[in-house]
This record gives C-alpha cells, sequence and structure tokens, in this order.
C-alpha cells in the first residue's frame, strides 16, 4: 500500500471514531480554554542538542531539527502558538523558508492548531500518520490541514542526511506518533526519543460498559501497544509534546546555569515517564473494569 492512501479498513475504522476530538472545546478555531492559555505562554527559544532547537511555548512544545539541506519541524502548538514559533524559529537565526517538513505527535488542537498557519508560513510539506489523518483533514477542532504525505508505522522522513522515524503509539489518538532520530553532539551520537503523549485523558473510557462505549474500539489494545513501543525505543534525550512530561522549564533553567551538562540528555528520566504514565493508564484500567 502507498505511504499516501489511507486503507479502506482504515477509514473505516476512523470514521467511527471521529467523536474523540468532539470531546475538545470548539472554540479551538480561536482561542484555546483558560485552562490551556497557562501551557502556551511565551518562552525563549534555546538550543538543546546537536541540530535540535527547542521553537515552542512555555509547555507546548515544538521543535526544530536543522541540516544542511532544509529544517523539520515537529508540532505546531494551538492556532495562537504558531505566531510565537515563528518567531522563535527567525530570534534562533533560522529562516521559515527553510523549514522543507512539518511533522505532528497527535492530531489535538494544542498541537496541530497551528500547523495550517505554519504550512501557509513556510511552504514546508506536512507528513501526519495515517491514524489521524482524517481528523487533521475534517476541520473538527482546528483550522483543516490536510496531510501532503500519509504515513504508517515506522515509515521515515529524511532530508540533509537526518531521519526521522515514526513509531505508531496509539491510544491517547489513534495516529499518536512518536518520533525518533540520531542526532550528533561533541562528536559522539545521542538516540532522540520525541514522545507523542500516553495519556489518559479524564474523559476517556478504556473498555465498553453497559453505561459507556469505549472512546474508540480497540483504544485499550491500543495503550497497551504504546507502552510496548516506548520501552524498547533506544533513549539518551528524552523530548515530548509537552515539556511537563520530561520537566522542561527546570531542564533549561539547569543548562542555563551549567551549559557544560546536559540534563536532556536523560535516559532514567524517559524510563521514569513510562513507568508513571503505564502505571496511570493502568490504575483507570482498573477503576473502569471495578464499575467505579
Amino acid at each position: 500500500m502507498s505511504s499516501n492512501t489511507l486503507s479502506l479498513a482504515g477509514a473505516q475504522r476512523l470514521f467511527c471514531i471521529l467523536t474523540i476530538w468532539l470531546m475538545i472545546p470548539l472554540a479551538a478555531h480561536a482561542q484555546a480554554g483558560d485552562a490551556m492559555k497557562a501551557l502556551n505562554q511565551p518562552g525563549p527559544p534555546f538550543h538543546i542538542i546537536g541540530n535540535i532547537y527547542y521553537v515552542g511555548a512555555s509547555d507546548i512544545t515544538s521543535y526544530l531539527i536543522v541540516t544542511p539541506e532544509g529544517d523539520i519541524l515537529l508540532d505546531g502548538g494551538f492556532v495562537e502558538t504558531a505566531p510565537q514559533i515563528e518567531a522563535n524559529i527567525q530570534t534562533l537565526g533560522f529562516r521559515l523558508a527553510d523549514v522543507k517538513f512539518l511533522l505532528n505527535t497527535h492530531a489535538h488542537l494544542d498541537h496541530a492548531g497551528g500547523i495550517a498557519e505554519m504550512r501557509r508560513a513556510t511552504g514546508a510539506k506536512f507528513v501526519a500518520m495515517d491514524g489521524d489523518a482524517p481528523v487533521l483533514s475534517s476541520g473538527t477542532s482546528f483550522p483543516v490541514v490536510v496531510p501532503d504525505r500519509v504515513i504508517h508505522d515506522s515509515d521515515t522522513v529524511t532530508v540533509g542526511g537526518v531521519t526521522m522515524t515514526a513509531h505508531l503509539t496509539p491510544g491517547h489518538t489513534p495516529g499518536c506518533t512518536t518520533w525518533t532520530m540520531v542526532t550528533q553532539d561533541g562528536g559522539r551520537p545521542y538516540n532522540v526519543v520525541f514522545v507523542g503523549s500516553a495519556t489518559v485523558l479524564p474523559n476517556y473510557k478504556l473498555i465498553d460498559r453497559a453505561d459507556a462505549k469505549a472512546t474508540y474500539p480497540g483504544i485499550e489494545s491500543d495503550y497497551e501497544k504504546t507502552f510496548r513501543v516506548l520501552k524498547s525505543l533506544p533513549c539518551d534525550v528524552f523530548l515530548a509534546a509537552h515539556g511537563t512530561f520530561y520537566s522542561l522549564t527546570q531542564k533549561r533553567e539547569a543548562m542555563s546555569k551549567n551549559p557544560t551538562q546536559n540534563p536532556f540528555i536523560d535516559p532514567a528520566g524517559y524510563q521514569a515517564y513510562i513507568v508513571r504514565a503505564e502505571t496511570v493508564f493502568q490504575t483507570e484500567l482498573q477503576k473502569e473494569r471495578a464499575g467505579q
């Protein structure tokens, strides 16, 4: 099957689960909700490691991967995050026109809302996982952004000698994607993992019960797959879709005080995140099974 084409079975399954995004406030077309604005405050862009730069907001993350033949931007934040991202890229001395690919971790308004504007500003091609493509194309919760390329598990995006690999880590959304790459810094390679999300949102249902259907068919097994995948990935540098997942604020402050020690090299923090996320998932699953 071409990586540019959704399978019929996949499209039918996803048609049944579009309601997952209807649970998210439809005000996403304009402004993020008050509860989320605290996560979307402006912050200074900075160099993380190797060819990776932070260009996102205070917690809603966005990353610029720089190569000699063009750059890659991962995630576009809310609709109103896009101007921050554009300004951050330029503050670091890079050009919007050099962004060749836009990638997404998952099709929620706080990570995909700004992608349409980022594509307009950069002219870049947008690449997204098949499981999230229908929602990205629907305009249900944020401006329509039809992927230029629809990918599947283990597909790659390569530019300027840098290869980003897409790992399907579903549950948070059906197409939630964890991206990996290798960066060079100080003469040595580092395995970088950009975690999509393994969070179980408060309104999610993991199993079918008499009083409530699962958020989408197969969500329980999807989360279980995600934890298997995350545990299998080699990780030196732990990054993610939210700064709180990997203590972004604290690590940025630590780096500013001691630039010779890079706190983003944190394999132990990555393993601890997986344990925390899986514990929450198992707790919620047991509550549902007990009828709580």
